[in-house]
Parts: structure tokens; sequence; C-alpha cells
């Protein structure tokens, strides 16, 4: 699908669908909703007049009003797309309102629309904050290209609804703001592509993405985008010493992949900070010998999704080019039952060194991030951040509004939620203070790779992580609840969200400057 971005009137432009974003001015609780249309544009305005009067559209986020043949317009309909209350208009609601848009297209099988870019000052400034022009020109687009994506990739009536084109018209104004919105643009295009990039690879089924078609589908990834990258297997986990990697893998006919992306950007700005991005890549999860029940087993192929955000955000990064060194590894492997499997009891030695007793199998994807981290470490890195499905419990704390943030840095910490609010994505940060250590301390081993009880789960499993990483500052993801969307929205249809890239990328960004 292409892009593009014109300075021009959206009254004068032909397209097959044409979206224009409108707020709920309305004060106060009681007041009956007030449509108002970001546009200065009387022509549109008066094509939706009555529409917006009748009481019958209230302008709620995602809530959409399509008409036909619209008068004086060239669009040969024009939808009204909602985007809730001014007050707390921001550019999330302009990425939930574009995608909506582009999601009404695809059910009615249009494939090109164009988008309104929506004016502040259509509202007087006692009712909204001026709409900076670069990132509501980056949310518009990600909006957009994030909602053309749909996971039906392997059924064989798939009718493809893809979109052949968005147009985003912007009014014509100074260069400067021309130049911002350019910006925006660019940026969103990135960002977007990058993360459909990480959903494709969440949506193969685990007898098609196996560690090593993920080491090849990563591999080529990085030579299109400038990256280097190396892919090993069993071999080299043994010359480390991965044990706990290698403990995980030793159960399935599938061999591991070890899989080290680079960049290093021409310049670099002064400190000689280096960031790795560290992913759990576990294709497939049935939880081994501690088997998992076969309800909701299907869903495992999502397990190496903290590794496709890596791979997305990696993407990002070689076109942005911030002035920083990144590297990442990804820890891929099945975690399979087989009379060649760890089992609950066995003690694995990690990379570092540390022994570890293993309680229960489906506690693998710590194992492999041990070694991970642990590796990224002896590669120079200054700062980690490891993204991965962990825990069941994260979703009982938080549900699937929030990923679960932990962090042994202050600072560290502060950049990742700057870096989220820019991005968009919801993170909320739960305790890893050394109180919890004693839970996962062993009688026969350093560790335990798990709680000795079920409280605390994904906390318990951070400190795991923890030991891992010493003093290095360092941010753990625990995404489980928010990597798979269960339900069609408004504005993304449900399977993988790719969630997590955009916030990692800006944290990378932070850093770097």
């Amino acid at each position: 699908m292409s892009t593009q971005l014109l300075f021009s009137d959206a009254v004068s432009f032909a397209t097959p669908l044409l979206a224009v974003f409108a707020v709920d001015i309305a004060v106060g609780t009681d007041a009956p909703a007030l449509p108002t249309l970001l546009t200065t544009s009387d022509a549109l305005s008066d094509a939706a007049s009555a529409f917006l009067t009748s009481g019958e559209f209230k302008a709620a986020c995602g809530e959409t009003l399509l008409l036909h043949s619209p008068n004086g317009l060239k669009a040969d309909r024009l939808l009204i797309v909602g985007l809730g209350k001014v007050s707390k208009l921001a550019p999330t609601e302009l990425r939930i309102g574009a995608g909506t848009a582009v999601r009404v297209a695809k059910t009615k099988s249009i494939r090109n629309i164009a988008i309104v870019f929506p004016e502040d000052r259509a509202i007087s400034d006692e009712h909204l904050e001026s709409l900076d022009c670069m990132p509501s020109a980056r949310s518009l687009v990600e909006g957009a290209l994030l909602a053309d994506f749909d996971p039906d990739t392997y059924r064989s009536d798939r009718k493809d609804r893809s979109l052949e084109s968005i147009t985003l018209l912007a009014p014509d104004q100074q260069k400067a703001t021309q130049d911002e919105i350019r910006a925006g643009h660019a940026e969103g295009v990135i960002f977007a592509e990058a993360q459909n990039f990480t959903r494709s690879l969440v949506n193969e089924p685990g007898n098609v993405l196996t560690p090593t078609e993920l080491g090849r589908r990563t591999a080529a990834m990085c030579q299109t985008a400038g990256l280097s990258c190396e892919v090993h297997s069993t071999a080299k986990l043994k010359e480390l010493g991965m044990g706990a990697f290698l403990g995980v893998a030793q159960g399935s006919a599938e061999p591991p992949a070890l899989i080290v992306m680079r960049y290093k950007p021409a310049q670099l700005a002064p400190g000689g900070k280096i960031v790795a991005l560290v992913g759990k890549g576990i294709t497939f999860d049935t939880g081994g010998i501690s088997i998992k029940p076969a309800d909701g087993m299907d869903k495992m192929k999502y397990d190496m999704a903290g590794a496709g955000a890596m791979i997305g955000a990696m993407q990002a990064i070689a076109a942005l080019k911030p002035k920083i060194e990144v590297i990442s590894v990804i820890c891929s492997a099945e975690n399979m039952p087989s009379g060649t499997a760890y089992k609950p009891g066995d003690v694995l030695t990690a990379m570092s060194g540390k022994t570890i007793e293993i309680m229960n199998t489906d506690a693998e994807g710590r194992l492999v991030l041990a070694d991970g981290l642990h590796y990224a470490k002896t590669l120079g890195a200054t700062h980690l951040i490891d993204a991965a499905t962990l825990t069941g419990a994260v979703v009982v704390a938080l549900g699937k509004v929030n990923s679960g943030l932990f962090s042994n840095d202050e600072a560290t910490c502060d950049h990742f939620h700057a870096a989220a609010k820019i991005a968009g994505e919801h993170f909320w940060r739960l305790p890893c203070t050394e109180d919890y250590r004693e839970l996962i301390k062993s009688s026969i081993a350093d560790i335990m790779n798990t709680g000795r009880d079920r409280w605390g789960g994904s906390i318990t499993a951070a400190m795991f992580l923890k030991e891992f990483v010493g003093d290095t500052p360092w941010v753990h993801l625990d995404i489980a609840g928010q990597a798979w969307i269960d339900d069609h929205h408004t504005e993304i249809a449900k399977g993988p969200s790719g969630v997590a890239v955009r916030s990692i990328v800006e944290w990378v960004r932070a850093l770097s400057v």
C-alpha cells in the first residue's frame, strides 16, 4: 500500500472515501454532545451540518457516520470519524481515528481513501490545546497503516481487502509547518511498517516460524535495512555455555537460534552508550513436561512476541538512524515435552555461572532471557531492555490495558515512561525490590526458576531476570496481556498487536541524545 502527503484542498480532491474528524466540544458530563469538525473548510462543514446537529452522531472516539454523495465535494463518500471529548484529544485519539477510517473502508472493499489533516484552529483556544503538527501527522499515518493489517493469511478463500493508497490531505500552510507534517508522515510510515513486520512474525503458526525460520527472516530484514546479523544454533550455545537456553531447547527436534543484530551509526553521540534489546523468542510453548492445558494452547505461537518486538524495533532504528550503538539478542527455541526435555527438579547452569533449580518447565522464557541478558552484557551493553510474553500473572494484575514494567534504575525507567507516552502505549511499573528475592531462593542451587508460591508471579519472574543484569541499567517489559488482541476494535484487527515496538524505539532515541 502506498501513502502520500498532499498539501491540497480536500473539497476538490476526488476519492472514493474522504475521512474528516469530529470532536465533542460540550462542556460538562451532563451537557449534550456538540460535534464539531476539525476543519476550517466551510464546504466540509456544510456537507455534514445537518447530521452534526441532528443528535444521532455524538463524536465519541471511534464512532462513525458515512455520507454518500456529499454536497459540494468531489469525494464519493464522506466519513465523519469521532475522536471523543475535545478536552482529551491527543495523538492517541488521532491514531484511533485514522485506523477507524481505514477499517470502515476495508469492510466496504474501498481501496483508496483520503484523510483530512485536523486543524486545531477550527476550535477555539478555550476548548483545545494546540495540536502539534509533527506528532499529529505521525499518529495519523501509524493508525492508518496499522489498521490495514489483517491476520487471515492462510485462509484459502481470503479476499484481500488491503488498501491500495492512503492520502493525507493537509492545508497549504507555512513551509515550517509543512516540514513538520512531512517529518511526521515519514516517521509514521517507519514506525507502522516496523510494527506490522512484528505482527506478521507473531501471526505465523509454529510449524512455519520455527527458530531457524525466525533467524532467516530476521537476517533478510537486516540485509534490506542495512543491519549486520548473525544467526547461531546449538554449537554456539554450547561454546558460550548457555546452559539455561540449551535446557529449554533440548526437548525439541527443532534446533534453537541465537540471533544477534547490530546497528552502529556513522556518527555517535558522546557518552559511549551501547543499548541492548533482548527478546524472548519461544516460537511455540507447550509448557514442556509441565504441560499447559489444551484450552488456549493454539495461541502459544505468540510466545515469541517479545523477540518480534525487538526485531521490529531494530528495523525502525535502522531507518531512523539515532546516534547510538544498538545490539539486539534474540533467544529462540521451542519448549516441547519429549524424552530429552528438561524436567522439574533439574539444575541448569546459566552462562553467567549461576545455577538454577527447575521448579516448572513452563517458566522457560526467563531461562532463555537469562542467557540472552548476560550475553548482551559481554557484548558491551551499557543499557538493557528485554520484552517477553513472560507471565500470566501480569495479566491477572493489570488486565489487558497495561503491560508490566520493571526496572532497576530510576532514570532509565523515567526515560522509558516518557518514551511510552510519546508512543501512545501503556505500561505500569511494578516493584522489583530485594525483599522479593527470598521467594526465588533455592535450597539446592542459587535460585529457582519460579517463586516458592504463586503470589506475585510477574514480580518473581522479574527478580529472576534481575539476577543476570547486575548493576547495568535495565528495563523489563512483560507484554503477555497486550501482545495478542482477542477481539476486533474499531481501529485494529484482532490478532497480534506488535505492542512495545514504538516505545522501545522512542526509548533508544531518548538515550541517544
